[in-house]
């Protein structure tokens, strides 16, 4: 999987404040960030915990 806020259009909003991007990463703009198969399951399971924020990113069409 591959995460690029510049690709979601979320990015600006506030869903930007609790995204767990943001909560697990402090990133540089413009660098993305590249989370594998087991990182992507284990970040449901601690959602789905209530313990991280849902990840937020809605890519963006066109």
């Amino acid at each position: 999987m591959l995460i690029d806020c510049d690709d979601c259009v979320m990015q600006g909003t506030a869903a930007c404040d609790d995204c767990v991007v943001t909560f697990i990463c402090s990133r540089e703009p413009g660098e993305a960030i590249v989370v594998d198969v087991a990182e992507v399951r284990a970040l449901r399971l601690l959602s789905s915990a209530g313990l991280v924020p849902e990840l937020r990113l809605r890519r963006r069409t066109g």
